[in-house]
C-alpha cells in the first residue's frame, strides 16, 4: 500500500500542468474545453500508469478494510 501511494503520488506530480495563467482557474478552464486534444506520448503513458495506479489503490484499500474488519 505505501509502496504504490508513493508511486502515484510520482507520477501525479511528473503529469504536466494544463493550466496557463489564474484566469482559466477561475473560469474553470472553460476555453480548453472545445480545444482539448488527445495526450501523445509521454503524457499517455504518465496519464494510463495514473490510472492503473489508482485502481490498484483503491482495490488495495478495500482488501485491506475487509481483511481488518474480520
Amino acid at each position: 500500500m505505501l509502496v504504490v501511494s508513493v508511486l502515484l503520488i510520482i507520477v501525479v506530480t511528473m503529469q504536466p500542468t494544463k493550466t496557463n495563467s489564474a484566469s482559466s482557474a477561475l473560469t474553470g478552464g472553460a476555453e480548453q474545453l472545445f480545444g482539448k486534444q488527445k495526450a501523445r506520448g509521454f503524457e499517455a503513458v504518465l496519464q494510463r500508469v495514473t490510472v492503473v495506479l489508482g485502481i490498484v489503490f483503491f482495490v488495495l484499500t478495500i482488501a485491506l478494510a475487509f481483511l481488518t474488519a474480520k
